[in-house]
């Protein structure tokens, strides 16, 4: 049995989820579970439309019917499937008007608004697999035994819905049937819907791959698995053939378009390998995430950037001596639920970072009792994953390359996973670092080429003054 989770972009209209009929198709024998995702852009679509009933008092769900309403017609599907869909419309419609005459758009709603996505997806995908002679059921997560808190927008699961989804699924999948089931929702125990916050939709189909102690969870997406850098950046970034989960949990912490490190979670526990795969280009081999450590480690595996960070420096030399200090203060920011990234200590001073959106007033006012606070915004964290047995010979090349482009290195770290090595610059300096970085480790251009004379000597390749 294995888990296969296709996000937005794989089935983003009719042609995609024909695509995603076949690649399903051809694993049929390995008693496949579908997770989904929203169609498209239909999650951003359901926002717009709660924004529009909220600021102008009226209801306009447009775009999302066209999107769905067209993937039907083109599918060819029946009457009574535009039925079914029509019904989640209507009550999609009266949550907006909800919405448009209270002007509030609380958690709990917002989390019922969003489920429509996956909810819509889930009915058109099963329908026409049937309609092609596969025996497939549409399933609300709920329906499929996913029980949560009501921590609405990022609801953590009861741990009875281990046993719950693999009960209900075992049962059904024995009875020849394709599950093909909501990622990113829950219920919790009132029959609130819940969502599962980020990287929701792979957190649920690693869920059921740990309940049903699959063989492996595919998720599939629009790129050729984890690359060596972001593609948008890097024109010749490479897939990376295989990972460790440490690994994958640093590159996708650390911004890389991967599975949240949450999501990995439940196949960490378990030892279920989790394969990344393209549903553009199914022929390509993929990513292979497996448990630790991966032999044959590279000096430099992959490069990641994670921008728009904020830096703070904290010192106290009133507390030399003493023990408490570093308590002290991440007591505060543990207070004030803020989540910090990266540290770095001395027995007085601590610099760490957090993401730039967190407001830090109450922290700073807190803190300043016993210590100078220095609050630095604008910042990127540029991380390195690869052979950090060889620290030093990565460090070395890392600071040269920084030192060439006269960039200054304003705080670094090393993982305790001992697989990364980060380090802090400015935000505009960032993609000139990752790039010169992967030229260097991966193109093998150790140096600068050498100019050459017309005598077809080489040449210091200086500047000319």
């Amino acid at each position: 049995m294995i888990v296969m989770k296709f996000g937005g972009s794989s089935l983003a209209d009719a042609g995609r989820i024909v695509n995603m009929m076949e690649i399903v198709k051809g694993r049929i024998k390995r008693k496949p579970v579908l997770v989904l995702s929203a169609m498209g852009d239909t999650t951003d679509y359901l926002l717009e439309s709660a924004g529009t009933a909220l600021k102008k008092g009226f209801v306009s769900i447009e775009k999302i019917e066209e999107l769905h309403l067209k993937t039907i017609e083109d599918l060819s599907l029946g009457v009574s499937l535009q039925k079914e869909i029509k019904n989640l419309f209507w009550e999609l419609g009266s949550l907006l008007t909800g919405i448009s005459l209270t002007k509030e758009l609380t958690g709990r709603t917002r989390d019922y608004l969003v489920s429509f996505g996956e909810r819509l997806s889930v009915r058109i995908a099963a329908a026409y697999f049937r309609s092609k002679k596969i025996n497939a059921r549409a399933l609300d997560a709920w329906d499929a035994g996913f029980i949560s808190d009501s921590a609405f927008g990022q609801a953590e699961l009861r741990s009875e819905s281990y046993i719950r989804i693999a009960s209900y699924l075992r049962a059904l999948t024995a009875e020849g049937v394709l599950p093909v089931i909501t990622g990113f929702i829950a219920k919790d125990e009132n029959g609130n819907i819940t969502t599962l916050g980020r990287g929701g939709s792979d957190l649920s189909a690693t869920v059921i791959a740990a309940a049903l102690k699959a063989e492996e969870v595919q998720v599939w997406k629009d790129v050729d698995g984890i690359l060596s850098a972001d593609p948008r950046l890097v024109e010749n970034a490479r897939p990376v053939e295989l990972v460790s989960y440490d690994e994958a949990a640093e590159l996708a912490y650390f911004g890389a378009q991967v599975l949240h490190p949450q999501a990995m979670q439940p196949c960490i526990k378990t030892g279920i390998p989790v394969l990344v795969k393209n549903s553009f280009n199914p022929a390509a081999s993929g990513t292979r995430i497996e448990p630790g450590p991966v032999k044959d480690t590279p000096l430099c595996r992959a490069i990641t950037s994670k921008k728009n960070v904020t830096l703070v420096d904290i010192v106290s030399t009133r507390m030399l001596g003493q023990s408490g200090f570093l308590a002290r203060v991440f007591a505060e920011f543990a207070k004030n639920g803020i989540s910090i990234d990266m540290i770095a200590t001395s027995e007085v001073s601590v610099s760490l970072t957090l993401d730039a959106d967190r407001d830090l007033s109450t922290v700073c006012r807190e803190l300043s009792g016993y210590a100078a606070v220095e609050v630095k915004t604008g910042k990127a964290i540029v991380t390195i994953i690869g052979d950090v047995c060889r620290s030093s010979e990565i460090l070395h090349e890392t600071f040269g390359i920084c030192r060439k482009l006269k960039v200054q290195v304003q705080m670094i770290s090393q993982g305790a996973s001992k697989v990364n090595i980060s380090f802090i610059v400015n935000d505009k300096e960032a993609n000139s670092i990752v790039k010169e970085l992967h030229r260097f480790f991966f193109s093998g251009e150790k140096k600068p080429p050498a100019k050459k004379t017309k005598a077809g000597k080489p040449v210091s390749a200086k500047r000319k003054t």
